[in-house]
């Protein structure tokens, strides 16, 4: 009798708790039969609404929208989609984004920032930054000994100037053979111990003050007179900090850190990488409804965007006869006022090619043309440049003066490409056929079958929605 009055309390604190989720996160729809929280769904609604949202959609709207979401969702389900590798390979790389920082352990950053640090400090060897100029005259090792005295001669000179009070950065610039940094008056850069010649660092740290100049040596790669720029002790961590954290995180510390931390966990608890990211997704989603929905709308979106792929978008631009039909009955809503030419501008290196290339093309299809100019004219090297496109007066400022004939158009010639010519045909009324303006047909037509896709899904699929519950969204 106790057991039974206790597995009686048990089943009855059971069945409140659930009551009490749901009326905290009540059902706002279901979806052939999937319940859909009130959670998932402002989670949807908002993120689709935000400020920066060009089409907003108000709540009645926005409901027949996600509906014909979940529905294309789960139809890829019945499909099977979510089992083919390359969605689940997909669908892994985007939810692993957001679920590898979290197992990184707290302070892991900032220990490799200070560690950066450390090494810096530990690499100057107790030596202060430095940052050296030079005047340098190469000098090759196979050099003749009259190549050696010119270039001895050669920087003693520049030397003498200098005593003689020319000033050092001119110098740098006008007679220095390393002419990057010549162009910087022979600025280098701040270095430490190890980061020049060998050469270079011994006669660099005699220098003192800033201003200083050492007499001219003589490298392995020629003679160097230096210059003592500057001389400081490196900066605080404070203030080195986010500079050195900045280069780090360029350098992809946040996706080292990441992998890191996931092989350092898989190890311990003895499982897979890919066990592990399940497991620590399923932990993290039931802490952080948030994360979970941005899990659940990679899952759902690569579903669709699969599902549309393969029953719209592919076959609708595959079905020319469909779509020739669906042009001739909505001929009108393409029609235009400007004229267009549709058709190839060439530009050629010689005027001679410009009656050539048009007599070469007579007769020839146009999805022919670049392979016949290809053939016979840019086999060896590009003598012609095409342009095949369809042209809208006062869109092209060639084409407006080469074809549509407008009257004072600038042109800006083309560097030795600067004789011009013209294929195609001319369309005043309106586009001939549907291939004039086939972009545009064929997104149309792609929407069209997408909607008689969808109509086909609630056919197929119970749709129930709780008005009650919706009318309580982002209002509880």
């Amino acid at each position: 009798m106790l057991k039974k009055i206790l597995f009686t309390f048990h089943f009855s604190l059971f069945t409140l708790l659930c009551a009490l989720a749901q009326s905290n996160d009540p059902i706002v729809m279901r979806i052939n039969g999937q319940p859909v929280t009130r959670s998932e769904f402002e989670y949807n609604y908002n993120k689709n609404n935000t400020d920066g949202v060009v089409d907003k959609k108000g709540l009645e709207e926005y409901v027949d929208l996600f509906i014909n979401y979940k529905l294309k969702v789960q139809a890829a389900m019945d499909d099977h989609l979510d089992t083919l590798s390359s969605y689940k390979a997909e669908f892994r790389q985007y939810r692993d984004q957001q679920i590898k920082p979290l197992l990184v352990p707290e302070g892991a950053a900032e220990k490799e920032v200070r560690a950066y640090y450390d090494n810096m400090l530990k690499s100057l060897e107790g030596h202060d930054l430095y940052l050296p100029a030079h005047i340098f005259v190469h000098l090759q090792q196979t050099a003749t000994n009259e190549e050696k005295t010119k270039a001895k001669a050669r920087i003693d000179s520049i030397y003498n100037a200098l005593k003689a009070g020319a000033n050092f950065d001119e110098l740098a610039r006008k007679c220095s053979d390393d002419k990057q940094t010549g162009m910087r008056g022979g600025v280098i850069r701040w270095v430490g111990p190890h980061q020049l010649l060998p050469e270079l660092e011994e006669v660099m740290y005699t220098l003192r003050d800033s201003g200083e100049v050492a007499a001219p040596f003589l490298s392995t790669v020629g003679y160097h007179i230096i210059q003592l720029k500057g001389r400081k002790p490196l900066e605080s961590y404070g203030t080195l900090h986010p500079q050195i954290e900045n280069y780090l995180q360029q350098r992809g510390l946040a996706e080292q850190l990441a992998e890191q931390a996931v092989d350092s966990l898989s190890k311990v608890r003895n499982i897979s990488k890919e066990e592990l990211l399940d497991q620590e997704t399923e932990k993290a989603c039931a802490k952080d409804d948030e994360l979970k929905y941005l899990v659940q709308e990679y899952h759902d979106g690569l579903l669709l965007f699969e599902e549309c792929t393969r029953k719209v978008w592919e076959p609708a631009a595959a079905d020319t006869t469909g779509i020739e039909k669906f042009f001739k009955k909505n001929k009108k809503k393409y029609a235009w006022t400007t004229p267009h030419f549709n058709g190839m501008i060439y530009h050629c290196r010689k005027q001679s090619d410009v009656k050539a290339v048009q007599k070469m093309l007579k007769g020839v299809k146009p999805q022919d043309w670049t392979k016949v100019v290809r053939d016979n004219f840019n086999k060896d090297s590009v003598t012609v440049r095409m342009e095949p496109k369809m042209f809208v007066q006062g869109s092209h400022a060639l084409a407006d003066s080469l074809i549509f004939k407008v009257k004072g158009v600038k042109v800006k010639p083309r560097k030795d490409f600067l004789y011009s010519g013209f294929v195609g045909k001319m369309l005043k009324k309106g586009p001939a056929t549907w291939t004039d303006v086939s972009a545009d047909v064929v997104a149309d037509y792609q929407a069209k079958r997408e909607e008689e896709f969808v109509a086909e899904l609630r056919k197929r699929y119970a749709v129930e929605v709780y008005k009650d519950v919706l009318k309580t969204v982002n209002n509880h």
